[in-house]
């Protein structure tokens, strides 16, 4: 068994809160060790009180044992996880399924204005929208509404 091999699994996990992103694409996935049947994951969550943490944990464990290796799954807490860590292959996946994708992170602090910035609508690509609730239903996403085709969507915030 080849890390490679570990990794190609492992993006066959979805993310349980958006099962159209594999854990691979949502960026949470660190690092990979292999020592002969043994493998070690090194993932971080996208925030600490993330409540599919065990979720998660339990499914990484599950796919390296369908492998025949056992399986040391770590949540690593010393560096948080970003919105720049979604693929692009990810992104993607989020705007096929409706999502309007994360802008790149700035390298200086958020501030409001920049999380009411506009996003383009993944059904038309209109930039004619409007922030509808700053608050969606999770932490990480707003919702939006498009002028142009009148459709709601979610946007993920930039963390």
């Amino acid at each position: 068994m080849t890390v490679d091999d570990v990794w190609t699994a492992l993006a066959g996990i979805p993310d349980p809160e958006i099962p159209v992103l594999s854990l691979v694409d949502l960026g949470v996935i660190k690092n990979v060790e292999v020592e002969e049947m043994s493998v070690r994951v090194d993932f971080t969550p996208t925030f600490l009180g993330c409540p599919a943490l065990e979720t998660m944990q339990l499914a990484i464990r599950t796919k390296i044992e369908e492998l025949g290796a056992t399986a040391d799954v770590r949540v690593v807490l010393d560096d948080s996880w970003s919105t720049d860590r979604i693929t692009p292959a990810g992104r993607e996946k989020l705007r096929l399924a409706g999502f309007a994708p994360p802008a790149p992170r700035p390298a200086e602090k958020l501030e409001l204005v920049q999380l009411r910035r506009g996003s383009r609508c993944p059904y038309c690509g209109s930039a004619d929208t409007r922030l509808e609730n700053l608050f969606g239903p999770t932490p990480c996403r707003s919702i939006r509404y498009c002028e142009s085709c009148r459709q709601p969507f979610e946007q993920f915030k930039t963390i």
